[in-house]
């Protein structure tokens, strides 16, 4: 399966980011199909640089993207829908379940 995921790139503690699509299962710091644009989360206002129209071809050709992808995209009207949780920890989860075992 294909996914459209970040590739860190960049020095230390100075860290810029590229669009990449790749397969699911290879690493992003080797050999990727297409750069589909870059991302620099260190200037004020964060600089987003996409190919919106190859991120299109790519999604209709049954491209994922990763949670964090799919939130820009968003943020940025290349695709629609609703964001989802990037992240795996719910917060308050810990305290509400031990809240519960307390009680």
């Amino acid at each position: 399966m294909l996914m459209i995921r970040l590739r860190r790139v960049g020095k230390i503690k100075q860290p810029t980011y590229r669009l990449i699509v790749n397969e699911k299962g290879r690493d992003t710091q080797g050999r990727y199909l297409e750069m589909l644009g870059t991302y620099n989360p260190r200037t004020q206002p964060r600089t987003i640089n996409l190919n919106a129209e190859r991120i299109q071809y790519w999604v209709s050709k049954g491209a994922q993207c990763s949670a964090t992808v799919r939130n820009m995209l968003i943020d940025e009207k290349v695709l629609t829908g609703e964001k989802v949780r990037a992240s795996k920890t719910i917060p308050g989860k810990k305290k509400k379940a031990a809240a519960a075992k307390a009680a």
